[in-house]
């Protein structure tokens, strides 16, 4: 009889890693996200499989996907993440950099806006303290700020949204929900869709807590409105758009987030409609975040022309 194989906790670094790499789709792309080399982001995902007992990740030239495994964990792991507050770069010369800033964004921001930022960002040629960063749905990062679990937050903001929380916003980006098709799909052949051709076609969608997604509800919903039952449901706009081109359907997505050469998605505009939406910066209060923070916002927002800022 096999002896019962001793379970030793994972690191919150570990978990952090394999979320992030299961939201980004690569290992590449979540280090970067996680201010890691690549190398070292592996190490951390070899060590959490080693105390599964298990694959959690299926790695392939175009990136990795979630095994069966990775699957029942992603969920709680995710949650966990959700309210640590986790600090990086504890092993590499604690003491001798200043404190972090402590950043939270959400999942279009941290997979197609802030890593060349961040890159962009330490290599200017100043000191600069490091970021630690933390990806979960728009609702979550703001309320990771207003908690005090983070100091400064990137998220989704509908143009006809206020929010009642108490935190401070300042512009960021422009952007737009919107619907992309593979060459397959009849779409692909229209130069726009009609509106009730939407309402009528399950699309591949993201999970009903993104942003994107609630943004094509409430403004489908302000017209009286409602569309239809998703093809599918996924975590990540990566995924999305794998299932999009596996299934030859159509799929909501973030207008930051499309290559079409690269991904094989192409536009194609709804008649009549549109999806408008915008990322802000989120704080407590700007004039009382530490000057690291408050240089990091500028740095970020370094090519806005001077506007008034909502607060």
């Amino acid at each position: 009889m096999r002896s019962r194989r001793p379970i030793r906790t994972p690191d919150i670094a570990e978990l952090r890693a394999f979320c992030a790499a299961a939201d980004l789709g690569t290992l590449g792309r979540a280090a970067v996200a996680l201010g890691v080399s690549q190398p070292a982001l592996s190490k951390r995902l070899r060590a959490l499989e080693a105390a599964a007992g298990a694959d959690l990740l299926t790695r392939s030239p175009t990136g990795v996907t979630l095994t069966a495994a990775g699957r029942r964990l992603y969920p709680e792991a995710r949650r966990l993440l959700d309210q640590a507050e986790v600090i990086d770069g504890l092993l590499e010369g604690v003491g001798l950099q200043a404190p972090p800033i402590r950043l939270a964004v959400s999942h279009t921001i941290a997979e197609f806006y802030l890593p060349h930022q961040l890159v962009a960002y330490q290599a200017d040629g100043e000191r600069h303290p490091p970021v630690e960063l933390t990806i979960a749905n728009s609702n979550a990062v703001r309320r990771m700020v207003r908690d005090n679990q983070v100091e400064v937050g990137i998220t989704g903001s509908d143009l006809r949204e206020r929010s009642d929380d108490g935190l401070e916003e300042l512009e960021l980006l422009s952007d737009e929900v919107i619907v992309a098709v593979p060459q397959a799909h009849a779409w692909y052949r229209r130069k726009s869709i009609p509106l009730r051709s939407l309402m009528a076609t399950p699309l591949v969608m993201r999970d009903p807590e993104a942003h994107d997604r609630r943004c094509v509800e409430a403004l489908l919903a302000e017209r009286g409105q409602q569309i239809a039952e998703p093809l599918v449901e996924v975590g990540s706009t990566a995924v999305a758009k794998r299932e999009a081109l596996d299934r030859s359907a159509p799929v909501l997505l973030s207008a930051l987030s499309l290559n079409e050469p690269r991904d094989r998605l192409y536009m194609r505009p709804v008649s009549g409609l549109s999806f408008p939406r915008r990322f802000v910066i989120v704080c407590r209060s700007l004039a009382s975040l530490p000057r690291a923070d408050r240089d990091f916002i500028g740095f970020l927002r370094r090519d806005l022309d001077e506007a008034p800022e909502r607060g």
